[in-house]
């Protein structure tokens, strides 16, 4: 029998620094492994303790990092363990199959999003115009497939937010916002999606699966059990589903319990 874990990697197995979430005295923090380096500086850690239960996870499943990331941010993360065969980027546009684009895969989800969503250059050219300055740090394409701009949080008005996810469903796009960055992406591009198809191509008896943003939100549907920690956007909207766990855990203290429960489900036949 084979089980397929897909998860989610910001904020669910990996921590910036300021997400870790440690709020305990230094003697007693965990010790901590970096796992992604970024110009030179230190940027996403695990736990040692993590990064031992990510080496047994790797051999113990077929585990699928899962990310919102481009290509070429997901390789600069470094985990412990046998490398991945299979890890699905962009919110899924993007299926790796030992670190290589999936062509076929790559054809499919142009055609879909060519027929059921609003281009891309017309939701761009949406958030150039109506952004402000006062508060629009960066503005960023990823892999030509979605938007997302980095804001000033603090500044950031609520009802833009708003307007803005009502002018994009309208167009066959979502809007999440996580941190600083806004993201808008096609609706059916899909971590889910994406996930579907290597349990299809490893024949997959279980899905498990793992996240904390509403990008996230369809992953933890697909999959057999799911899990979320106790911090992000799920946990601030109180999401739930049929076969998920909500963790109380926050910050990198996440990151193990979820690793534990992949690692419980896997032992069971």
């Amino acid at each position: 029998m084979t089980k397929l874990v897909a998860s989610d990697l910001d904020r669910t197995l990996i921590y910036s620094t300021a997400a870790l979430g440690l709020t305990m005295p230094d003697a007693e923090a965990p010790r901590l492994l970096c796992v992604e380096v970024y110009e030179g500086k230190p940027l996403s850690y695990v736990t040692e303790t993590a990064a031992g239960l990510l080496t047994d996870l790797g051999g113990a499943s077929v585990f699928v990092p899962t990310t919102t990331r481009t290509r070429e941010q997901y390789r600069r993360v470094h985990l412990p363990g046998p490398p991945p065969r299979f890890a699905i980027c962009a919110n899924g546009g993007h299926i790796l199959v030992d670190g290589v684009s999936d062509r076929d895969w790559q054809a499919r989800v142009t055609r879909r999003l060519a027929d059921e969503c609003a281009s891309l250059d017309e939701v761009r050219a949406h958030l150039v115009r109506t952004a402000d300055p006062a508060w629009l740090l960066k503005e960023r394409v990823a892999e030509d497939l979605f938007a997302y701009l980095v804001v000033e949080r603090a500044l950031l008005p609520d009802q833009w937010v708003k307007e803005l996810a009502q002018w994009a469903g309208e167009r066959g796009w979502t809007v999440s916002l996580q941190g600083r960055k806004l993201y808008v992406v096609p609706a059916p591009l899909t971590k889910s999606a994406a996930v579907r198809e290597v349990a299809r191509r490893v024949d997959a008896s279980e899905v498990l699966t793992a996240g904390d943003s509403l990008l996230d939100a369809d992953l933890l549907l697909a999959g057999d059990r799911s899990w979320r920690p106790g911090h992000g956007e799920l946990a601030d909207t109180g999401f739930t589903v049929p076969g998920l766990t909500v963790l109380p855990e926050r910050g990198v203290a996440a990151g193990e319990a979820i690793l534990r429960a992949f690692l419980r489900e896997g032992e069971r036949s």
